[in-house]
């Protein structure tokens, strides 16, 4: 494509000659010659001031919302963000490949990579790179649609209203698909009502022979019902509700926490294997059965894409920890209800179970509230000891009202924990991003793991 072309397809002032792309980047830091830089700006950055490292960079052009002194190629547009979606847009228009968009308070992720697993088993897949689904991660995935690709997953997220829209209008999804809707992102979203509008969002982007898979046990599940009766749509249940197309029956665990059971289908049963931990688990692998069934997949596709999966760094991932201990590395993110499925998985460990937290951060006002009840569930639970950091973490400490500490950091945490791994010690670690309970994970895991 040519700068000249995005200017007809966005608009802006071009200064320079014309000059061909092969590619499109955001970041000047891992740009790759001959692809032109969009220069994104923001309330704390402005990437209009990187416009000058991209052209050493190689960069072919840069489209750019401040006129900048630089040998590139440039156009010059009102809103920079607003041209990605357009380059993006344009891209998915020309693809024709079966695009499936999820979104949801809990679970994205896993569902996108099983879902991608399960479709790799039908043809070329292009998915979501790792939590690049933001207004700008969406973009960027769209614009790597190439005509390759037979099937897209794109992960959509969101922090306040009009953010799925705007990312789902730009995917044009043919299938499209809502987790689950949990008390997340309060702050952006007001209540769990504004969660479910925003989320729900994601319906407006389907044409009339678009496809929706429904999550009948969600709270929020018999409202939608209603609300898309007169669409196309599935209905997944991973608690075997009768009246859902896609459903689980005969649910067991293993020793290591993974999950066999029956899954039933329009188009057969069958027995599944599945090497991640927690029934929460179960409910995205029945999702993503149903969403890669509706693109295509057959029940043996299904079955070797599931039984394929590996946990993702960062959620529900087991790995060995000091002195033999085990820990459950969920540090990528946290909220209350997530929080709750992870120590469900913790509470079924016959040894010594500990739960690190860090605070759940976006939850508003009733922040020291659900730190608090998280508290009183790992204790209603058995868990034998919780400690913390951050003032948020002393609330879940209350609300425990058993053996616990909260630190002053996560060096201090680490250190105190040390001396009480062993081999019948489970470890769960756990907390938003803005935690960085990962640094944890590295104090306490085993040497070359």
């Amino acid at each position: 494509m040519s700068l000249q072309e995005v200017q007809t397809l966005t608009g802006g002032q071009l200064s320079g000659a014309d000059a061909s792309f092969n590619g499109v980047s955001i970041d000047s830091r891992t740009l790759k010659a001959g692809e032109l830089f969009i220069a994104i700006s923001g309330e704390n950055f402005n990437g209009n001031k990187f416009v000058s490292a991209a052209a050493e960079k190689h960069a072919a052009a840069a489209i750019t919302t401040e006129k900048v002194d630089t040998e590139l190629s440039t156009l010059l547009v009102e809103d920079s963000r607003i041209a990605l979606g357009k380059l993006a847009a344009c891209n998915r228009n020309l693809s024709e490949a079966k695009v499936i968009a999820l979104t949801g308070s809990q679970g994205k992720t896993t569902v996108k990579e099983m879902t991608a697993s399960i479709l790799a088993c039908c043809g070329e897949v292009l998915k979501t790179f790792g939590n690049l689904n933001n207004d700008f991660g969406a973009p960027l995935t769209l614009l790597k649609l190439e005509a390759k690709h037979q099937f897209a997953v794109i992960e959509l997220g969101a922090n306040a209203p009009g953010e799925i829209a705007y990312s789902s209008a730009l995917a044009k999804p043919h299938i499209a698909h809502i987790t689950n809707i949990a008390p997340t992102h309060l702050e952006g979203f007001g209540d769990l009502d504004g969660v479910a509008r925003a989320k729900g969002e994601i319906w407006k982007s389907l044409d009339d022979d678009g496809i929706v898979v429904l999550n009948i046990d969600d709270a929020y599940g018999s409202q939608w019902m209603e609300k898309l009766k007169s669409r196309n749509f599935v209905s997944i249940s991973a608690l075997g509700k009768a009246n859902a197309d896609y459903k689980v029956a005969e649910m067991q665990f293993d020793d290591a926490i993974h999950s066999i059971f029956k899954l039933i289908t329009p188009q057969g049963t069958i027995q599944i294997n599945l090497p991640l931990p927690g029934q929460h688990n179960v409910a995205n692998a029945i999702a993503a059965a149903a969403l890669s069934m509706q693109a295509g997949a057959t029940l043996d596709d299904v079955k070797q894409g599931l039984e394929s999966m590996r946990s993702v760094d960062g959620r529900m991932k087991t790995i060995s920890g000091l002195n033999n201990s085990i820990l459950i590395d969920d540090s990528y993110n946290a909220s209350p209800s997530s929080f709750m499925a992870a120590i469900d998985v913790l509470a079924q460990h016959e040894g010594s179970t500990i739960i690190a937290m860090g605070e759940m951060g976006e939850l508003g006002d009733e922040a020291a509230q659900a730190h608090f009840d998280i508290g009183v569930y790992a204790k209603d639970k058995g868990i034998n000891y919780l400690f913390g950091v951050g003032s948020l973490s002393e609330s879940a400490l209350s609300g425990f009202a058993g053996e616990g500490k909260i630190s002053s950091d996560l060096e201090e945490l680490g250190q105190y924990l040390k001396p009480m791994l062993n081999q019948q010690v489970k470890v769960l670690i756990k907390g938003s991003r803005s935690a960085g309970m990962d640094k944890l994970v590295q104090l306490l895991k085993a040497k070359g793991d």
